[in-house]
């Protein structure tokens, strides 16, 4: 059988490539395992100035984790629920201070687990057919993988918009909202592989890899969130969802309309929890939030929603999910609450 990551080496670079192409590279524990163990490794290998991933096939960099098997993992009593979160929220801490540049190929979907293995780096490259999005609403769960520090701190109100709504974008909306750092067409993605496989990565890695990526850089064309940028901002301006469904109903654009429609096929519980993550990731640490997370994550694990958004949507797919609650006001503040609570003994703390 073919391995699910390889590891390599071209000159000073080093590379990971994630190999579950017809998966869409999704996130297996041992693949999570395997990159935490290589990337521990490279920060002590003087010979390694920087290291790339990337993900096998045409389609997708990484469209997140192996969801499934972890609520199939839950339902026969498995341990994966617990383990995996945590060793995927240590991976991610890793590489948001990874003492060297990380590259990120995002040039294909990239959403979850994908994002939580590429937006923390230093270099995000896009190209045409990147599709990026957070959707963990939508399946009954929340924005995780260090979603809530990264997201509350885009530009104005998209990191709520974004969270909240699953949103995909394109390459020029990436580089619009700061998700990625540079678009480079695909006919010239790999010359540049091949030009930081023959850089120096010396002391000044970082400024090489600039320069590098700016000599195959592309001009990139108007993001469609710029027009509705403004709408975004407004309508999204409250911690409170549903403060947020009255101004898109008050609103009364195509794209208010088209909005507040999604947000409710959305999980109400997930919508709730997410919008509360936001607010309080605004003001915490990555490893406070970091913290966070798990407690969120183990709390969905023991709830209704996701296993049931799992079946609807990837499993059964007749994407009729029977959320817990039927709309936004039937959750209570003190059921959100309940999902911020310290697990004791089991909680995951940095430092």
């Amino acid at each position: 059988m073919e391995s699910e990551i390889y590891f390599g080496r071209e000159g000073r670079l080093a590379t990971i490539t994630l190999n579950r192409p017809k998966a869409l590279n999704s996130l297996t524990l041992h693949m999570i395992r395997e990159m935490q163990v290589q990337l521990e490794t490279w920060t002590d290998d003087p010979d390694v100035g920087a290291v790339l991933l990337r993900g096998a096939g045409d389609k997708a960099f990484c469209a997140g984790g192996d969801v499934v098997a972890v609520s199939r993992s839950a339902k026969e009593g498995g341990e994966l629920t617990r383990v995996f979160f945590r060793e995927e929220y240590i991976l991610n801490r890793t590489m948001e201070f990874y003492a060297k540049p990380l590259i990120a190929l995002i040039d294909g979907i990239t959403m979850g687990g994908g994002v939580g293995i590429s937006v923390h780096g230093s270099h995000r490259i896009v190209g045409e057919r990147t599709l990026f999005a957070m959707p963990e609403t939508g399946i009954g769960l929340f924005p995780d993988v260090g979603g809530s520090y990264f997201l509350p701190r885009l530009p104005g109100r998209l990191g709520q918009y974004l969270a909240l709504t699953g949103a995909r974008l394109k390459a020029a909306d990436c580089i619009y909202c700061g998700v990625g750092t540079d678009y480079i067409v695909g006919e010239r993605m790999e010359a540049t592989l091949t030009a930081l496989a023959e850089a120096e990565l010396g002391a000044e890695a970082n400024a090489e890899i600039d320069d590098i990526i700016d000599g195959f850089a592309s001009g990139i064309g108007e993001a469609p969130l710029a027009e509705e940028r403004e709408r975004i901002d407004r309508c999204f301006a409250s911690d409170e969802v549903s403060e947020i469904f009255a101004a898109l109903a008050a609103d009364g654009s195509d794209w208010a309309e088209k909005t507040l429609s999604k947000l409710q096929a959305m999980s109400p519980l997930s919508l709730l929890v997410t919008a509360e993550e936001m607010r309080r990731g605004a003001e915490m640490s990555f490893d406070d939030c970091m913290t966070m997370e798990y407690r969120l994550s183990q709390a969905f694990m023991a709830g209704h929603d996701f296993h049931e958004g799992i079946r609807a949507l990837l499993i059964d797919k007749d994407k009729a999910p029977k959320w817990q609650h039927a709309s936004i006001d039937e959750v209570t503040k003190a059921e959100v609450d309940s999902y911020f609570q310290p697990l004791g003994d089991q909680d995951l703390i940095f430092g």
